[in-house]
Parts: structure tokens; sequence; C-alpha cells
């Protein structure tokens, strides 16, 4: 099962996300990219993400336009900005989804504050998309 899970900036919760779906079953193909990748992910990112014992640093933040035109199972966006500029793909695309959290990296105020809106998004994302996981996908992987 193919799955590319997008948002603006690939740096951050699309990594996360891909991070856990992939963690969730090995049989499931993620791949994440960004309508206006970063330049790398976000350090905090692959902090909380090792902290649960999956490694996001050897990612890099690609471009949308890498995967247009291919064929999906499915496509999931996970921030508003993406959602609203999600490219026309000229492949097949089985299913659209929106899956949407608060981006943390705009996070401001303490260091503190900022580190548990991290883990906050962080365990809002393996939570949906583990749910996402065993309702939607597991059983089309049986």
């Amino acid at each position: 099962m193919k799955i590319l899970i997008l948002c603006t900036g690939n740096s951050c919760r699309s990594q996360m996300a891909h991070g856990f779906l992939q963690s969730f079953d090995k049989k499931l193909d993620v791949f994440s990219a960004g309508t206006k990748p970063a330049e790398r992910v976000n350090p905090m990112a692959v902090k909380v993400m090792d902290e649960v014992g999956i490694d996001l640093s050897h990612h890099i933040p690609q471009s949308v336009n890498r995967y247009t035109g291919q064929k999906w199972d499915y496509v999931i966006t996970v921030c508003s900005g993406a959602n609203e500029s999600c490219p026309m793909f000229t492949g097949e695309v089985r299913n659209r989804l929106h899956i949407g959290f608060d981006d943390p990296s705009e996070a401001v105020g303490t260091l503190e504050f900022i580190n548990s809106e991290f883990h906050r998004v962080r365990d809002e994302i393996k939570n949906r998309f583990y749910d996402f996981y065993l309702d939607e996908l597991k059983p089309q992987l049986n």
C-alpha cells in the first residue's frame, strides 16, 4: 500500500506522521513531501521522535512535485496549508484525506512550552494515525 503524507514544509508534522505510520507496519510504503519544502527536518521533531524510538535524522524534506503523476492508495494532508494548496495529481489517487494538526514549530514562549507543544502534537499524530492504521489500513493488508 502506497501512502503520501503532505504538509507545507515537510519538516515536522508530515515527517512525524511518516515515521509513525512506517513504524506501525513495514508493509506500508510511506512517503512524505511538502508544497514548499524546508531545507531540513525540524530538529525538535527529530528529538521528540527519537524519544519514542523513531529516527528521522536521515529524512530530507521533499517537494510534492517529485510525487505527482504516481499512483497512490492514500494522499493525506496534515496541515491546512497543504490541504488548500494540494496540487492536482495527474496519477491515480484512490483516497484523499485531511487529518490536521497544529504546527508545533509555530509555538512561541518558553523552551519548556515549545517542548510541550512538540510532545503534544507528536502524541496526537501517533494516536490519530494509529487509529487510522487499525481502522482503515490494516484490514486492507490482510
